[in-house]
C-alpha cells in the first residue's frame, strides 16, 4: 500500500486525483495540506485523513511515501522541491511550473534525492495520440510541415470555471496555461525542439488572464506547430491535424481519418485506421510505478515537463511584447 498525502485542493483535478488514487485499491490517502487551511480542514475531513497545516511537518511524516501536488501553479517550485527533498516521491499537475528556470530547480531537486516525480500528462495516451505518434516515428506522413491542436471550451463564457482560476499570480496564466497545456505538450512530443515563437492571447471577456489563445511555433525540423485553446468556445470540437509530405491526418473527438501515399488507392483516399487502445491516466499509473520503484515513463518525466514550460513561457513572453 503506498501513502499519499494531497497537497491544496486548489486545482480542479484535484478531488478527481483523490478519487482515482483511492480506486486503485493500492493508495491510502495518509494527510492533507492546503495553502488555505479552511479549505483544507474540510477537504481532509471529506478523505478522512488528517490535515496538517505546516507543510514540513506533514513532509517529515513516516506515512507519507508520496505527494500529489495541486497547488497554485505559481507555488510547484516552492512545494515540489521541499518534496523531493523530504524524499517522497511525486506527482504533479501540469505546468511542472511557470518558467524553465523553475522546472530546472524542481528537476535538479528530483534527481539530486532520487524521488520519482510524475506530471499528469494524460492526452499523450489518447488512442489517436499514440496512432499519430508512431506514423510520425514510421515516416507514415513522410516529412511534417504542420500539426495544428485545437482544445477548447466555454469555461468562461459559460460560467463555470471558478472566479480564482483568473487568478493570475496563482495560475500563472489563463487557457493556454490550463487548457492549451495538453496541445503544447502534444506538440513537443510530435515535433522537438522549438526554434521561433508568435502568439496572440487575448481577453474578450476582460478577466486578468488570457481567454482566447494561439501560438504559433516553428521547430528545428522545419514544421510548424499550432496550438488553439480558448475558456470562450461553445461546443468547440477537439481536433488534431498532421500535415507532411507523404500523408494527412485530420482528428475530431478522437475520430481519424488518415491518408498517405499508400492509401491514395483507397475511395477518397482517406481510411479510418484502427487505433491503439488508450493508456491509463497517468494518475492512475503512478501508484504502480511507486510500488515497483520506477522508471517513470519518460514522456511523463521531467524532461518533457521542462519542454513544454519552454513553450509557454516563452509564446507569453512573445504575446506579451506585442
Amino acid at each position: 500500500m503506498l501513502n499519499v498525502a494531497m497537497l491544496s485542493r486548489w486545482h480542479v483535478h484535484a478531488d478527481g486525483y483523490a478519487d482515482a488514487l483511492k480506486k486503485t485499491g493500492k493508495v491510502n490517502i495518509s494527510a492533507v495540506w492546503d495553502e488555505n487551511p479552511a479549505l483544507g480542514e474540510e477537504w481532509a475531513k471529506k478523505l478522512g485523513a488528517p490535515f496538517i497545516p505546516d507543510l514540513d511537518a506533514l513532509l517529515a511524516r513516516k506515512d507519507v511515501d508520496a505527494v500529489c501536488c495541486c497547488t497554485p501553479t505559481t507555488m510547484h517550485r516552492e512545494v515540489i522541491v521541499k518534496a523531493a527533498e523530504a524524499g517522497k516521491h511525486i506527482f504533479s499537475e501540469k505546468a511542472m511550473a511557470t518558467t524553465v528556470e523553475d522546472c530546472i530547480a524542481i528537476a535538479d531537486a528530483v534527481k539530486k534525492n532520487g524521488v520519482l516525480f510524475m506530471l499528469s500528462f494524460p492526452h499523450k495516451g489518447r488512442p489517436d495520440v499514440q496512432f499519430i505518434k508512431r506514423c510520425i516515428d514510421n515516416g507514415d506522413f513522410g516529412d511534417i510541415t504542420l500539426v495544428r491542436i485545437r482544445n477548447a471550451h466555454n469555461g468562461i463564457s459559460g460560467g463555470w470555471l471558478p472566479g480564482y482560476w483568473f487568478d493570475e499570480k496563482a495560475a500563472g496564466g489563463g487557457a493556454m496555461m490550463d487548457l492549451g497545456c495538453h496541445g503544447m505538450y502534444l506538440l513537443s512530443m510530435f515535433l522537438g525542439k522549438p526554434k521561433n515563437y508568435a502568439a496572440i492571447y487575448s481577453s474578450p471577456f476582460g478577466t486578468a488572464v488570457d481567454e482566447n489563445a494561439a501560438a504559433l511555433i516553428e521547430f528545428e525540423n522545419g514544421a510548424t506547430g499550432v496550438s488553439e485553446t480558448s475558456f470562450v468556445s461553445y461546443a468547440s470540437p477537439y481536433i488534431i491535424e498532421v500535415h507532411g509530405t507523404k500523408g494527412a491526418l485530420v482528428s475530431t473527438d478522437g475520430k481519424v481519418l488518415f491518408r498517405n501515399v499508400k492509401t491514395a488507392e483507397y475511395q477518397n483516399g482517406f481510411i479510418t485506421p484502427s487505433l491503439p487502445a488508450a493508456l491509463p491516466e497517468p494518475i492512475r499509473m503512478f501508484p504502480d510505478i511507486c510500488l515497483s520503484g520506477g522508471p517513470v515513463p519518460e514522456q511523463y518525466g521531467a524532461e518533457a515537463g521542462i519542454e513544454l514550460t519552454r513553450l509557454l513561457e516563452e509564446t507569453y513572453k512573445v504575446n506579451a511584447s506585442r
